[in-house]
């Protein structure tokens, strides 16, 4: 399989366009098309939809499509190890990342890239962890930030930093004493057994939040009661803002809002609930060095955002 064809599939497949392809390729489009046949002359597919619209994968497509990512992804990875032998850091790192915690880091994390690996190429992609771990089972990612991962043989995986998940609920119409703008209520801690009786908006299941907030409440013999469930940590805080129920998330998600004052935050005890952030990378490629400096800048960002909210 030329690797040329595979990569002109590829963007004509992600782009739906010969035409787009072609202006993004700089390459004539019969040109791009004949390279296209070619490929499904060899693999003796069918592999794209051609109409007056565009082009669309077919099922075979689709299929070359998520594989072909990762051959190529590869491919930047092997020519980035050659470029080691002479010294340079270069190359792409691709890195997942959760939604709660992009617009946390996504600028710093960025900044620091730039700094520490200014002849790399980061990648960064927003998701939740099945998109994540299906991202590193097939190459598109090199590493990937995870709630509560767990351990297998085909991942290595590394505890970052663990958070306590807190009760956030809307703020009281009426304070004691005014409240400057940008300033966070933090209320009297509650116990679980407490939460458990309230109205609850949480993420549909496998979210990491429910499923480690569902367990800890079976361990005291209750369960939430579940008002609501929204995929979607910001449109989950809007609706505790509007006050149609509570969250339990970690602190730092209210860093989405720039002014938190309509919201409070109450700690939860007996028993706390620890979430673990943990960077998960696949255990069956070896790191490169450009990869083990991400690595360390991924740590230290991380940990430098969650500071505050300790």
């Amino acid at each position: 399989m030329d690797l040329k064809q595979l990569d002109y599939f590829v963007r004509v497949a992600e782009l739906g366009s010969f035409t787009r392809a072609s202006i993004a390729l700089n390459i004539a489009q019969p040109a791009l098309s004949r390279q296209i046949r070619l490929l499904e002359v060899e693999l003796r597919q069918n592999l794209l939809i051609r109409n007056g619209r565009g082009a669309l994968p077919t099922e075979a497509g689709n299929l070359l499509l998520k594989h072909g990512r990762g051959i190529l992804h590869q491919v930047e990875v092997a020519r980035e190890e050659l470029g080691a032998v002479r010294g340079a850091l270069a190359g792409r790192v691709s890195i997942g990342l959760p939604p709660s915690l992009s617009r946390l880091i996504i600028v710093p994390l960025t900044r620091a890239f730039q700094a520490h690996l200014p002849h790399a190429r980061l990648t960064l992609t927003e998701g939740f962890s099945v998109v994540m771990y299906e991202g590193l089972r097939v190459g598109n990612l090199d590493m990937t930030v995870l709630y509560n991962a767990e351990n297998s043989p085909e991942v290595e995986v590394t505890t970052l930093h663990t958070e306590e998940l807190v009760l956030i609920s809307k703020a009281d119409a009426a304070r004691t004493k005014p409240q400057p703008k940008k300033s966070l209520v933090k209320r009297q801690p509650i116990s679980l057994a407490e939460v458990a009786d309230l109205p609850l908006i949480l993420p549909s299941r496998p979210n990491a939040f429910r499923i480690l907030l569902e367990g800890e409440m079976i361990a005291i013999n209750r369960k939430p009661q579940i008002t609501m469930e929204v995929d979607g940590l910001n449109a989950i805080l809007s609706l505790v803002k509007e006050g149609m129920g509570h969250a339990v998330l970690p602190g730092y998600t209210l860093s989405n809002f720039d002014d938190p004052a309509p919201f409070t935050v109450r700690r939860i005890h007996s028993p706390r609930i620890i979430s673990k952030l943990m960077l998960v990378r696949s255990s069956r490629r070896p790191n490169t060095e450009t990869q083990k400096t991400a690595i360390e800048v991924v740590k230290s960002v991380l940990i430098t955002a969650m500071k505050p909210y300790n």
